[in-house]
């Protein structure tokens, strides 16, 4: 400070170095900017020790308060339906009919044609596994056909009993049978059954207990839905008849034509609810806990709460490798799914980028103040200012929205410090 201090102010520079002269100039009073706040902090400036006529400090004064410090950062994701699915489609034949990409279909809606015939959607988390009806089961001459009652509720209509079963037609018709023989009428059973039951009451055909076992009066509701399909009443279902899912569905792109032959991939759906989807890092993913609450900001701007649903388990390299020779060193990312709740939010949204903003680190109850009432201390570290220009020590935490975190001995919550202007 010394040659800064002896250097007359007002002389001239060097007729033909005007602009390193101010680049000095600049300099000089950036030391002398600092060498005061250095002094104002160790308190030998000439404050409250010096002239009582002199005007006092300038600066605000705010009070150490007691408050909850959350630290949120965000991370660039994708709105959209998910990943499309394959529809689980048994129907053995031939393409005719497909629904539009972008379709919603709900119970009862027919997802498909399959040589004319629909293939209607049902809600369930089994799969449809096994045609259902009734079946009739032969009894040899001199076999217990008394027991008839009993043979009908033994729960064995799985069709693979040593005694051979067969399918109802209406009325009996299309069995064959040996001379002698007799048939008897059996009932399947199984949580499936109730499973197709619980549907077809929930789309009006009823006249039925809902529950295990597929009887005559279940075959006869079954009919009647068939009439209303225009297929076929034969009182059973086909295992290709139907195909189960959570809820309705969003058709997503088709993997075939119509004329084509039915394949794994012939159609695909989603979900009908909006959600995002997030490339995480996989080093900073620790935020991606189910059930986190973030907050979702949509392309026109608008904030939406959301909800972590999933989180992939497997880490994918980024694109261009970043492996040994490369110069990517981007990390591997885990796929990280957000759900949004209120649908209505997102409006007429179908896809499109978005932001999420999720809490990184939050101290409750922390003592704070205003970043900009720390001061540098000459001695090292950061310490305050108080209301009658002493200074204290602080230890600073988390910094977020604008406050921090000081903890110290000297420091209370309601004491006055200055924000030095």
């Amino acid at each position: 400070m010394t040659d800064i201090d002896d250097e007359p102010r007002g002389a001239p520079g060097p007729p033909h170095h005007g602009r390193g002269r101010r680049t000095v100039l600049i300099a000089s009073a950036v030391a002398v900017v600092a060498a005061v706040a250095v002094v104002g902090a160790l308190g030998l400036g000439g404050g409250d020790d010096g002239d009582p006529s002199a005007p006092p400090r300038s600066g605000t004064v705010v009070a150490v308060t007691r408050a909850t410090l959350t630290e949120r950062t965000s991370v660039e994701g994708q709105l959209g339906y998910g990943t499309e699915l394959p529809l689980p489609v048994k129907a053995q034949g031939t393409v005719t009919w497909l629904p539009e990409t972008g379709a919603t279909v709900e119970r009862g809606d027919e997802l498909l044609r399959v040589d004319d015939r629909p293939v209607v959607l049902m809600y369930g988390s089994l799969p449809m596994y096994r045609s259902l009806g009734l079946t009739a089961q032969e009894n040899e001459q001199g076999s217990d056909g008394g027991n008839s009652d009993e043979q009908q509720r033994d729960g064995g209509g799985d069709g693979k009993s040593p005694n051979a079963s067969r399918s109802m037609a209406p009325g009996g018709a299309g069995t064959e049978r040996s001379p002698g023989s007799s048939l008897t009428v059996r009932e399947l059973k199984g949580m499936d059954v109730m499973q197709f039951e619980t549907n077809l009451a929930a789309l009006g055909y009823t006249g039925f207990t809902v529950d295990e076992k597929f009887t005559s009066l279940t075959a006869d509701a079954v009919r009647r839905w068939q009439k209303s399909l225009g297929v076929a009443q034969t009182g059973t279902v086909e295992v290709g008849d139907v195909i189960y899912s959570a809820s309705k569905v969003r058709i997503g792109q088709p993997g075939t034509r119509l004329g084509s032959p039915v394949g794994e991939n012939t159609l695909t759906y989603t979900g009908t609810a909006r959600k995002v989807t997030v490339n995480a890092s996989a080093t900073e993913a620790a935020w991606a806990v189910r059930d986190a609450r973030v907050t979702v900001e949509l392309p026109n701007g608008n904030p939406v709460p959301g909800k972590v649903a999933a989180i992939g388990k497997q880490a994918t390299a980024p694109e261009g490798g970043g492996g040994e020779g490369g110069g990517n060193s981007r990390p591997a990312t885990i796929p990280v799914t957000v759900t949004i709740k209120d649908q209505k939010a997102v409006g007429q949204l179908e896809s499109g980028p978005v932001t999420v903003e999720y809490v990184g680190k939050e101290v409750k109850g922390a003592l704070t103040v205003p970043v900009s009432a720390l001061v540098a201390l000459a001695e090292g570290g950061h310490g305050l200012e108080t209301a009658d220009g002493q200074f204290v020590a602080v230890k600073t935490g988390l910094f977020a929205d604008g406050n921090v975190e000081v903890s110290g001995a000297a420091v209370r919550e309601g004491m006055k410090v200055r924000i030095p202007e």
